[in-house]
């Protein structure tokens, strides 16, 4: 197992599902860990679940499409746990469904929800990175990945277009920014999970899911764990010259 012993690492979107797995395998890596989530339930009840198997922690609430959210909760973890050397873009969401059963389709979602989407999943990015950059720039280090989706690569037909807009967008941030504060020492990179088995996933049609699964080289829907294991990799010493890149964790169902 790799070491994250002494850093600090803020995970969004930490109180369930992948981002959850992510903070968890960070935590088990010896890494002091903010849970942070907009639900101070799901927060309190994931960091409580780590901190019992003798990890350090530290649930947040806040939402990450507020920027004086976002540097409060910033403030606080720097201030209960240390300078924050990783970040984990995670915090995403991907509302409502249309007429059809699947995700709202252009002509059926409000502008409202497009910039609700647009505000958690893409600028909820740029308000944390933006919160905690300056501390790595005087560290000379730090890492920095985001969530993405193949759903920012290619069609998907279970997500909205508002959704596939911002994980096409975190690509380009990762890659910009790499390029940004790669003389900081700093690395930015992506993943971009395929089918995974989340809750949200088990509520898609059964067939669905079983197309996905034989659609896929490997046979399999991917575990929020293969994502975290992706994450731990690229925060880690082992990828210390590993910047600008988007991990897709699909098991071969998307090669590009």
């Amino acid at each position: 197992m790799t070491s994250h012993s002494g850093k600090v690492v803020l995970v969004t979107g930490a109180g369930r599902g992948i981002g959850q797995a992510i903070a968890d395998a960070h935590a088990a890596a010896g890494a002091s860990v903010a849970y942070l989530d907009h639900d101070p339930a799901l927060a309190a009840a994931a960091a409580e679940a780590a901190r019992a198997r003798g990890a350090t922690t530290l649930a947040v609430s806040a939402d990450v499409a507020d920027e004086a959210s976002v540097k409060a909760a910033v403030a606080r973890i720097v201030d209960t746990l240390g300078p924050i050397g990783v970040l984990i873009n995670n915090a995403g969401i991907s509302p409502k469904s249309g007429a059809d059963g699947k995700r709202a389709k252009l002509g059926e979602m409000s502008a409202e929800e497009w910039r609700r989407v647009l505000d958690v999943n893409l600028t909820g990015a740029f308000l944390c990175a933006s919160a905690v950059v300056p501390a790595m720039r005087v560290a000379g280090r730090g890492s920095i990945v985001s969530v993405s989706s193949v759903a920012g690569k290619t069609y998907c037909d279970i997500v909205g277009v508002h959704y596939a807009a911002t994980k096409a967008a975190l690509i380009g941030f990762t890659k910009h920014l790499a390029g940004e504060l790669g003389p900081d020492g700093i690395t930015v990179n992506a993943v971009a999970p395929g089918r995974i088995d989340t809750p949200l996933m088990r509520g898609t049609a059964p067939e669905a899911n079983e197309a996905a699964r034989m659609a896929t080289p490997l046979r399999r829907l991917g575990s929020p764990e293969d994502v975290a294991q992706t994450c731990l990799f690229l925060t880690s010493d082992n990828a210390a010259f590993v910047t600008g890149q988007v991990c897709d964790v699909a098991g071969g169902w998307l090669m590009t």
